[in-house]
C-alpha cells in the first residue's frame, strides 16, 4: 500500500527546454502559423502536440519547409549543412539551440580550426549527435559506451580531443571517458563539462530518490534521452524503475511493491503530466501523503534575443 509519494527536486522542464519553447511561442506571435519546426522542438509528445494544436508543423528535412517560410531550429541544435539548405531556401531562421549543446559546437569548431581529431561520446543517430558532428564531419568518431572506447582504432594523432553529449548517463561518460584517457594519454578535453547541469542535477536528484523508494517513476517520453538515463540511474542502484509517458501507462501492481512511490521526470517534461500521475496515485490510495525532496536549488534561466522579444511585442 502506498503510503508516500516522494517528488523528486529538481525535476521536469530545465532552462534549455524552457527556453526552446519559450522561442516557438515567440516565433508563433510574430510569423503566425503554420510556423514550420525543424525536428522535435524537445523531445516530449504532449509539447509537440500542443504546438500542433496551434498550427507548428515539426519537420525532419528542411526540403519539407516551402522556399521563404519561417523555420524553427529545434533545441538540440543543428549542423551546417542544414543552415545551408535553409539559407538556400531563403527560410526565415528562428534558432532555439539550448546555449548548452551551442556550447558543444562552438568546442567542436574550435578544435577542428585548432587541427584536433574529436572522440564524441553521445547516442548514434541523436540529433544532439549529428548536429554537433556535422561541424567537423571529417574530424569526429562516436563512441556510445565503454566496451567501443576499449575496440577503437585510430590512427596516430599528436591533436586529440574528446566532446559528450549533454544528456548522458554522468556515470557511463565518467566509465567511457576513463578508457579513452587510459588509451589515448594525450586526449584533451574542454575546461567546462559538456553534460548540462540539468542533467546532472536530476540523476543526483533521482540518486537521492531511489534510496528511499520502493518503485520509482519517471515521466517522460521514450525518445528522450535524459529521461531514459534518469531511468537507468535508478535501475543501477537496485531500484525498480519505469519510464512512462502519461498517467495512462501506469501499472496498480507497480504500486503493490511498498510504501514509498518515487516520482522524477525528464528535463522535456511539463509538469502538468507529473501532476496527472500523482493524481493518479492519489486516486488509488487518498491517504498517501506528497512530500517532496529537494537535493539541489536550481536557478539558471536563458533568455530569448531582445529582437525576437522586441518583435513579438509589435504584433
Amino acid at each position: 500500500m502506498v503510503k508516500r509519494i516522494l517528488l523528486a527536486a529538481p525535476r521536469g522542464f530545465c532552462a534549455g527546454v524552457a527556453y526552446a519553447i519559450e522561442v516557438v511561442e515567440l516565433a508563433l506571435k510574430i510569423h503566425g502559423a503554420p510556423l514550420y519546426v525543424r525536428h522535435a522542438i524537445v523531445h516530449n509528445e504532449w509539447v509537440v502536440r500542443s504546438f500542433e494544436k496551434q498550427g507548428v508543423i515539426f519537420v525532419e528535412s528542411i526540403e519539407e519547409i516551402p522556399p521563404g517560410s519561417p523555420v524553427v531550429f529545434s533545441a538540440h541544435g543543428v549542423s551546417p549543412e542544414v543552415r545551408r539548405q535553409a539559407a538556400e531556401r531563403n527560410l526565415t531562421i528562428i534558432d532555439a539551440t539550448c546555449p548548452l549543446v551551442t556550447k558543444v559546437h562552438n568546442e567542436a569548431r574550435h578544435y577542428a580550426g585548432k587541427g584536433y581529431f574529436m572522440i564524441y561520446i553521445g547516442h548514434k543517430g541523436h540529433v544532439e549527435a549529428e548536429g554537433t558532428m556535422g561541424e567537423a564531419p571529417d574530424r569526429f568518431v562516436l563512441v556510445e559506451n565503454p566496451e567501443q572506447a576499449e575496440a577503437l582504432q585510430l590512427p596516430e594523432y599528436e591533436k586529440l580531443a574528446v566532446l559528450t553529449q549533454t544528456t548522458l548517463s554522468v556515470d557511463e561518460v565518467k566509465a567511457t571517458m576513463d578508457v579513452l584517457r587510459r588509451r589515448f594519454p594525450q586526449l584533451v578535453r574542454p575546461k567546462k563539462e559538456d553534460i548540462c547541469y540539468a542533467t546532472t542535477n536530476r540523476q543526483a536528484a533521482i540518486r537521492e530518490l531511489a534510496n528511499q523508494s520502493s518503485v520509482v517513476l519517471v515521466i517522460g517520453s521514450t525518445t528522450s534521452s535524459n529521461s531514459n538515463r534518469l531511468r537507468e540511474v535508478a535501475e543501477s542502484l537496485g531500484s525498480e524503475a519505469h519510464l512512462i509517458s502519461s498517467k495512462d501507462e501506469l501499472k496498480a501492481e507497480w504500486l503493490l511493491r511498498g510504501e514509498t512511490v518515487g516520482i522524477s521526470s525528464g528535463a522535456s517534461t511539463p509538469e502538468e503530466m507529473v501532476q496527472d500521475v500523482v493524481g493518479e496515485i492519489l486516486r488509488l490510495y487518498p491517504e498517501a501523503q506528497v512530500e517532496t525532496l529537494v537535493s539541489v536549488d536550481e536557478n539558471v534561466n536563458f533568455r530569448p534575443s531582445r529582437e525576437l522579444i522586441e518583435l513579438a511585442l509589435v504584433k
